[in-house]
């Protein structure tokens, strides 16, 4: 992978857990579209890296996941004289930033563990909505400013719907930034599975990640997909997969060695949460 300025990546063999940090602080960790092609370029490595069988998904400093689109960078402002918002020869055309940005849009199915480590808002609900799990420090806040600036809030609350209620989604949309969620709120309605002090957050994260990726991998990932394409196509028409994930997710190696180790006694000591 080539050089990169507005992320980190950090792939441990030893625990095959990989790290994704947004490094943009000074911006909030808002993402431009360098950071697009950063973060496009990461995930589509991850599906050939075998020393990657989860990955965690965070962010630099403590006040903020990501703000969403950086609007002070010229590529997102709109073309000068253009009547149309997308600097395209018509709105009908438009490039979508979660198809870079998102790991389920460019077709990673390792798990992704997202640490929220202070703000999302906006355009980082496209992270969110493609994780797996999401871990937030106590202090981490959600919030969808879109229509509070005049715009049309599209993408991200539909992308949502699949983590949050209806009734939340709205509320959160339509109020803009007149309100954030709290990570207490974001875990009562299910958006987060845990919450820790900024200070423990990554060792929450590393723990789920760890576990995760000390299993045998093609099983898990053919979990994930199975469990995403339900959510995306609804329980009929997943089902009709099921034969084929279930075949893909066959691996005989994975299942000798789970085996082996419940004939030897060997169990896991479970965490209670």
């Amino acid at each position: 992978m080539s050089e990169l300025t507005t992320i980190t990546v950090d792939v441990d063999p030893e625990t095959k857990v990989a790290t994704v940090t947004l490094d943009r602080p000074d911006a909030h960790n808002a993402f431009n579209p360098l950071m697009q092609q950063e973060l496009r370029a990461t995930w589509t490595a991850f599906r050939s890296n075998d020393d990657v069988n989860a990955v965690i998904l965070t962010a630099t400093g403590d006040r903020a996941f990501c703000v969403g689109i950086d609007r002070k960078e010229a590529e997102f402002t709109n073309l000068a004289g253009s009547d149309n918002l997308y600097g395209t020869s018509s709105n009908v055309m438009y490039d979508d930033p979660g198809d870079d940005l998102g790991p389920k849009s460019c077709d990673l199915w390792k798990p992704v563990i997202c640490a929220v480590n202070g703000m999302a808002c906006g355009g980082a609900f496209y992270m969110l909505a493609e994780s797996d799990v999401i871990v937030a420090a106590d202090h981490a806040t959600f919030f969808d400013p879109h229509v509070t600036y005049g715009m049309a809030a599209v993408y991200e609350p539909m992308k949502m719907l699949q983590y949050m209620p209806l009734a939340e989604v709205l509320r959160m949309t339509l109020l803009g930034n007149h309100e954030r969620m709290t990570a207490q709120t974001a875990q009562r309605i299910g958006l987060v599975s845990e919450v820790c002090p900024g200070d423990q957050l990554m060792d929450c994260a590393r723990w789920v990640a760890e576990a995760i990726a000390s299993q045998p991998p093609v099983g898990v990932q053919a979990s994930l997909r199975a469990i995403w394409a339900a959510n995306d196509l609804g329980t009929r028409q997943a089902l009709s997969m099921g034969p084929a994930l279930l075949t893909t997710g066959f691996d005989r190696a994975g299942l000798e060695a789970g085996a082996t180790a419940f004939s030897s006694g060997e169990r896991v000591e479970p965490r209670l949460r």
